[in-house]
Formats: structure tokens, sequence, C-alpha cells
């Protein structure tokens, strides 16, 4: 099949043309036209023409166009499914979760388009204000950038794109070059569904050129990113005065106390660290698991480790499948050598065949190699134990990244005392990390990034507030 970028409500030609492959064996699924910085200016034109319809739209009118397109999603669902499988390697067992989390979103934000609204000010609480009313409105930003990774390439992007639309702005989308093809079905739902012209454009292409023109673009009101930190904080040094939200990505830790359930925590444990290969950005990363527990979690962790199916993601029973492609994983099976030869033991799995890795999971992994300080982004585990609760959740905060942390734990009180001292965006008590609802807020600090993702919150930060006052 044939992609061209879309812009302005139509496909848009270009004259160079790439494949998207399949990662697990190399295959090319579909050939898709790249942007340049033609096709950028034209987008932003389009979007910034489109911004003054969506912002005279009434909450109604939009949220009437998202619902219609999460019924058209649905319809969909098989075909999107298969895309996302196909462009990114995940099974497609899980690219369907992703194709129904990706309509939850959508509806979610529909439903914002009606909540969305000020507050009356009590002017009249200062002596000053006497005889004064005020009230605050929430106005769209006007043209969004946003650009995605590769790892969730439909929900990540609906995240972005369809709060932006419930709150009246218009968007230039910028998807990773390896996973345009959910992007490009998702405008084309939209546009069926009576979204205007240039309210969605979707340009396909090298993010360093793309990216950069967009976040430098003086058309651009807001730029948000989902991607590593490296391109963040360039991101954030470029946008000057923008608007920006960042989602980082993480190194996610979690603690098994020794009153814990330690037959769920593992249960739940091993999908939340081999999901998508470990390419998720709460993925599990770090274990530390309390002494006394510690031989009876790792012999349930490695059974169900070992038990995972590997297969062509494309099998309704594969559970692994590749990497997005072979670098990644040589990195990965580099990061494992790397934590060996630095004193950590491995217990299972490591095995590489081309993008395709065998889930690892390693003990006493020494905390300076790179598997502990930074974002492994495969399907590799690390386990260390800990004596006392104090010393595990230092450990946690050891990092540069705090998105997510999840703890186990029979004891109210040690959870909530974790709660309070984890320096993360997100805690989870008695679940994993990975855990997420697309409702709930969602974000980090440190580099972990900036903002907060959830249609909710995703809104919050796509609209300015204004300030209406008067002399009654």
């Amino acid at each position: 099949m044939e992609y061209a970028p879309w812009i302005g409500g139509q496909w848009v030609k270009t004259a160079e043309r790439r494949p998207v492959r399949l990662p697990f064996d190399g295959s090319v699924v579909a050939q898709v036209g790249v942007a340049g910085p033609d096709e950028v200016e034209a987008a932003v034109s389009a979007a910034g023409a489109a911004a003054r319809l969506m912002r005279e739209m009434t909450a109604a009118e939009r949220a009437a166009i998202l619902h219609k397109a999460y019924h058209r999603l649905l319809e969909r669902s098989e075909e999107i499914a298969l895309a996302v499988s196909s462009e990114s390697g995940k099974p497609l067992r899980e690219a369907r979760v992703e194709v129904e989390r990706a309509s939850q979103t959508l509806l979610f934000s529909a439903e914002e388009a009606h909540r969305l609204a000020g507050e009356v000010v009590p002017m009249e609480a200062a002596p000053a204000g006497k005889g004064h009313w005020a009230m605050t409105v929430r106005e769209p930003l006007g043209v969004i950038a946003a650009i995605t990774p590769f790892n969730f390439p439909l929900n990540l992007s609906m995240h972005k794109i369809a709060p932006a639309l419930a709150a009246g702005n218009a968007v230039v989308h910028k998807p990773a070059s390896a996973t345009p093809l959910s992007a490009l079905l998702l405008a084309e739902i939209l546009h069926e569904c009576g979204l205007p012209a240039g309210a969605l454009n979707v340009i396909p292409g090298p993010g360093g050129t793309i990216g950069d023109l967009l976040t430098q673009h003086p058309g651009v009101a807001m730029v948000t990113f989902t991607g590593s930190p490296d391109v963040g904080v360039r991101i954030r040094n470029l946008a000057g005065m923008k608007r920006v939200t960042l989602e980082l990505g993480n190194n996610s830790a979690l603690i098994v106390d020794q009153d814990a359930d330690l037959e769920e925590a593992a249960r739940r444990a091993v999908p939340g660290s081999f999901a998508n290969s470990g390419q998720v950005c709460i993925s599990i990363q770090r274990i530390y698991v309390h002494r006394r527990a510690a031989d009876e979690f790792i012999e349930r962790f490695l059974e169900g480790a070992r038990a995972l199916r590997m297969g062509h993601p494309h099998d309704p029973a594969t559970e692994i499948s590749s990497l997005i492609n072979e670098a990644e994983a040589a990195r990965v099976e580099e990061w494992i050598r790397e934590a060996v030869e630095a004193g950590a033991r491995l217990l299972t799995g490591g095995e590489r065949r081309g993008a395709v890795m065998r889930p690892a999971v390693l003990a006493h992994v020494p905390p300076h190699v790179r598997l502990s300080c930074r974002e492994a982004f495969g399907p590799v585990v690390g386990i260390n134990l800990y004596d006392t609760l104090d010393q595990a959740i230092e450990l946690v905060n050891r990092s540069d990244y705090g998105l997510q942390a999840g703890i186990y734990t029979r004891d109210l009180s040690k959870a909530f005392a974790a709660a309070r001292r984890l320096e993360v965006g997100g805690v989870m008590i008695n679940e994993i990390p990975q855990y997420r609802v697309d409702h709930m807020p969602y974000g980090g600090i440190k580099l972990s990034g900036m903002g907060r993702e959830g249609p909710k919150y995703a809104v919050e930060e796509m609209t300015e507030c204004k300030l209406i006052c008067w002399k009654v």
C-alpha cells in the first residue's frame, strides 16, 4: 500500500518515499511519502486557517465529531490493529488493546469538550474588588505541534490530537518515521467524521528536520512531545516562549516488600516488564525485593518470564515479538553484557536473533551500569535485594528519571510512606508502574518530563486562561 502526507484535508504527494517495514523480519508493508520543509510550511498554514474555524465551533460541534470518530475507529479496529502491529512489531493481541485504549482516549476527549469551562472569581474578597465582577474562560492556543514515538503509534498520538481538537485547536502531527501508518489512518477517520480540512495534518519524515522546524515555527503555539530526554531537552531549548509538554520516559522501579502478595506481584510484574518487548515508557526495569521475599518472588517471576510465547507479531498466540529494529536489540544486548561483566548474574534470557530478544532477567545489578541508571527500552529487568523500606525508596529515587513507580505491600502505612517519598509523577500501590488508564493524569518529574497528559489534563495544557472583569 502507498500513503502520503495528509495536509489540508487531502493526500499530498512528495518526491521522496520510504518503506515501512515489519520489524520482525524486515518485510515491506507500505510505502509512505516523506515530508520536508515545504510540507511543514503547508501543514502549519493549513492548521492556522483551520484553527480559526475550530475556535468558532461550539463545544457540542467538536464533541460530535470526536464521538463519531470514536464509533468509526471501533468499526475499523481490526484493520487499524493490524497496521499498528505491522509498523511497530508489537504482537497483534497488544495492538488490539492499543486500539481499544485509543478509542477510550477519543471518547474521554469528546466528553472533555463538554466540560471546557472557567470559573467565577470572587472579586469582592479584596477591598478594591467592590463593585467588580469577574470570570475566567479557557481559550484554545491555536496550532499545536504533536511529535510522537513508535512504541504506541496510535494511542500516544491520540493523547495529543484528541484533547487538542476537543479544546478547539488545530494540529500538525509528526509521527515516528518507523510508524506513520496508524497516524495517517486516524487523520482519514477524523476527516470522514467531519473534522474541518487542516484541523489535523500528518507529516511523516525525519524527526530532526521536521521536529526542529515545527518547534521554531512562529505559527506554532505549543509543542507536545513524547520521546527521548535528549530530544526533549532540545525541544525545550528551541521552543522559546511556546507552551511545551514533554513525556520523556523512565527506568521504572517496583518495590516488593516481605508482606506482599508475592504470587500477584510476580504475575503482574511479568507483563509489566516485557509487554511490547519492554518498549514502554513505564515498563518495569528495576525490581527491589525484600531479602526475606526474594527467593519465592524470583522463582515465580522467572517461571512467568520463561513461559512467554515468542513469535511473529501477527500470530494471535504471540506474547513477545521483536524490538523496533535490530540496532535497538543489539544495544540492549550490549547493556546486558556490560552489567554481567560488572558483576550482575544473568538468570534467564538475553539471547538475540536479529531484532528479536528473549526476555532477560538479571540479579545483583550494580547501580552504576546503564541497565540501572538509564532507560533500557527493551525486554530486560534487573532484580536487587533490600533490607529496609527506607533503603528501597532511596534506591528507587537514585535515578535521573521520575515517571511512575510501584510498591507491593499489605501494610498501608508503608504504602503511603512510600507514596509520599518516591520522587515520581505517579505511585501505584499494589500495582505495577506500567499501569495506566487513559483518563488519569500522566507525566513525570526530573528527566521524565514536564506537564501532564490524560484528556482532562491535556486540555488544560492546551488552553489559555483568560480573565474577563467588569465594573457593575
